[in-house]
């Protein structure tokens, strides 16, 4: 190999090292966060293109900036490495858990190459659920031709209050909806020009819109399950938690505040987006200003014995909501009596699932479906 090729060698290796280094290292700012949440996820594909760097630099001609771009691809593949090495006893912990917890699960490496369900669904999107304001109220509809009685799966975005639309995770919805789902994929009004309440007013609004037209969708309102996103996510719970809110069959949250005042008195280190000044613009102050809302926007605040059974994904890596909220979640739960599993990927930040074909978004889906199975009976 020419010295001109083990240079260009050697400048890819220096690439894939950059990109490694995330594998371990939080993002300190939020231009560097999209490496910290994908780079994780696509570990197991740039491992192995990096070790086929290395094995093409320890054979080149060009000794010495072959042999360092073969030592670079080495750690970097190492590094790579890690998610896959955490991988088993993830599986493990993540079967016992859901065991315990009564949602029936068993995990196999041959279910993580799993492609998701292809789309036999149609999606009827901007669908008006609630004629009655200015801006309507929307939501995307999928559902495979001809289903009856199916659960209903009602989704809800991410996006820090502030973004985001019903068809973002459109691959999520498509593939529950390939397996026999009816989804909604519902909206919400965005901060700073509509704070809490408005947020959960609307998916109040959305629910009840979707369970009086249930029927009409192909779906049994009795078998209603919510899953959230981030943001979302503390909607779906505070909606699902909620006194005198009519009953869900089962709660999602992936990587949802649930504590909103001890997310913001306990920030995460680093905090790439600036967590305080997200839950300000949302709640129109801090715990001390308006506390009050913070409570309110809590879903612990409405944790009873009588909370559906709540399936909890967050990464420990998560470094805009911190897994510890997600663990007191998970005790408060279990002292309740109600039934509850906690699933925490090791190598994941937040918004890990961004990548619908990393391995986190497997993971979470394959655990999803299992719960809702449990919690909602087959789909036909």
């Amino acid at each position: 190999m020419r010295t001109t090729g083990a240079w260009a060698l050697l400048t890819v290796s220096l690439v894939l090292g950059f990109l490694a280094i995330w594998v371990v290292t939080p993002a300190p700012v939020s231009a560097l966060l999209p490496f910290g949440v994908a780079v994780p996820e696509l570990s197991p594909a740039l491992g192995a293109i990096a070790v086929i760097l290395a094995t093409i630099a320890w054979f080149a001609r060009a000794r010495r900036p072959a042999r360092a771009a073969a030592g670079i691809a080495v750690a970097a593949a190492l590094l790579f490495a890690v998610p896959l090495a955490q991988l088993p006893s993830t599986i493990r912990r993540f079967d016992a858990a859901m065991t315990a917890a009564g949602f029936d699960a068993r995990l196999t490496f041959l279910n993580l190459t799993f492609i998701p369900a292809p789309g036999p669904s149609a999606v009827r999107r901007g669908v008006n659920v609630d004629a009655t304001r200015t801006t309507p109220l929307v939501a995307d509809i999928y559902a495979r031709q001809g289903v009856r009685d199916a659960p209903l799966l009602v989704q809800l975005y991410g996006g820090a209050w502030q973004r985001g639309a019903p068809g973002d995770d459109e691959l999520f919805a498509r593939h529950f909806a390939a397996l026999g789902y009816v989804v909604a994929a519902i909206d919400y009004r965005h901060a700073p020009a509509a704070r809490w309440p408005a947020q959960i007013d609307d998916v109040r609004a959305s629910l009840a819109w979707l369970r009086a037209h249930a029927r009409e969708l192909g779906a049994d309102p009795a078998r209603l399950v919510l899953v959230g996103r981030s943001a979302g996510a503390q909607l779906a719970l505070v909606a699902a938690y909620q006194d005198g809110a009519p009953a869900v069959a089962g709660v999602v949250s992936l990587y949802g505040p649930v504590f909103l005042a001890d997310g913001w008195r306990e920030p995460p280190h680093p905090d790439p987006l600036g967590v305080r000044s997200i839950l300000e613009t949302y709640l129109g102050g801090t715990p001390d200003d308006v506390p009050d809302r913070y409570e309110a926007a809590s879903p612990v605040s409405y944790l009873t014995s009588h909370a559906p059974p709540t399936l909890l994904v967050y990464g420990t890596r998560d470094h805009i909501v911190d897994v510890r909220f997600a663990r007191r979640l998970e005790a408060r739960l279990h002292a309740a009596g109600v039934r509850a599993a906690l699933l925490e990927i090791p190598w994941a930040e937040h918004a890990f699932d961004v990548l619908p074909h990393g391995l986190s978004a497997r993971l979470a889906r394959f655990y999803t479906e299992r719960f809702l199975a449990a919690v909602v009976g087959p789909v036909h």
